[in-house]
């Protein structure tokens, strides 16, 4: 597969989500294990996902999905920009990471640093939120690296194998994040 790369750093790389992706990205979003940290509920066929990829190929005023690569070209997941407030200048943001080999490996971390370069410096964002399930640690962990604070919570918001579970709405201000950004790019030369 020949796809454009859109951000590059150290060990990871955005990219256009492409058709060949639809198989992967179709059993990452059909496995509890990944989905446990979603708001997913529901099965996903091919079909549906192709769908998907088709929209999220055409990028929106107000959405952006990309893939996480690994420099050897392997896809090991998605983030994005979701909900782009253009008189407000905010967005949210979403990432999955496929398998559990991949995670805790800081590619999460660096990936969402590269979309952040997008918000910030390219499209003139001014804030970038995100909302992370309370018992997902890892998710709340990688926001703080890059500058993400708890902004409040919504309590018993979500509902996960039998209990509902708070949602914790964290979010990092251009300001807050630019020294991070600039500490980033020296450590990945």
């Amino acid at each position: 597969m020949n796809t454009p790369t859109y951000r590059s750093g150290k060990h990871v790389y955005l990219r256009p989500i492409a058709e060949d992706d639809v198989p992967l990205l179709t059993q990452w979003i059909n496995d509890p294990d990944v989905t446990q940290y979603l708001k997913c509920a529901f099965p996903v066929s091919l079909q549906e996902e192709q769908q998907w990829v088709k929209r999220v190929g055409n990028p929106t005023e107000h959405d952006i999905s990309l893939g996480i690569c690994l420099q050897t070209n392997q896809l090991i997941g998605t983030i994005g920009l979701h909900r782009i407030d253009w008189i407000n200048r905010y967005a949210s943001t979403g990432t999955l990471i496929g398998t559990e080999k991949h995670r805790g490996k800081g590619y999460g971390t660096e990936a969402k640093m590269l979309l952040l370069d997008v918000a910030f410096n390219t499209l003139g964002l001014h804030k970038v939120m995100s909302h992370v399930l309370s018992f997902n640690g890892r998710s709340a962990r990688y926001s703080e690296k890059c500058g993400y604070k708890v902004e409040g919570v919504l309590k018993k918001h979500h509902y996960h194998n039998g209990a509902f579970h708070d949602e914790v709405v964290m979010a990092v201000f251009r300001k807050d994040w630019l020294p991070l950004w600039e500490a980033y790019k020296l450590n990945r030369q």
